[in-house]
């Protein structure tokens, strides 16, 4: 799994990108096209894999972009798989059959009529 960390910049209407710890740059008119190229750079880098990665602006002028490759395919994945994996690996045991199941009790709604006016009087 690779971490890419990009310090980007803004100035005279192009976006300049320097790797926070290492020798990749990139630069583009637009973020947009800063990003994809900077994903590139990082693809080009590490090889092949799921790529995750997230744009944050820290002033108008200046952003920091970080460009994730491997790693199972992003936070979704992550938080997923140890939700499901946090029962199994507690030992706790499943809810018994019997169980009593709590009764919902249905509310009766109100209705303009009850309230002695009319929205439209």
């Amino acid at each position: 799994m690779g971490v890419y960390t990009f310090i980007c910049k803004s100035s005279g209407g192009e976006w300049n990108a320097k790797q926070y710890s290492g020798d990749l740059e990139g630069s583009a008119a637009s973020t947009f096209d800063l990003q994809r190229q900077l994903v590139n750079v990082a693809l080009k880098s590490e090889g092949s894999g799921a790529v995750s990665s997230s744009f944050s602006y820290v002033s108008p002028s200046s952003a920091v972009f970080q460009v994730i490759i491997g790693g199972g395919g992003g936070g979704g994945g992550f938080i997923g798989g140890g939700a499901a994996a946090a029962p199994a690996a507690g030992g706790a045991a499943a809810a018994p059959a019997d169980a009593p199941v709590e009764e919902k009790k249905e509310e009766k709604e109100e209705s303009d009529e009850d309230m002695g006016f009319s929205l439209f009087d």
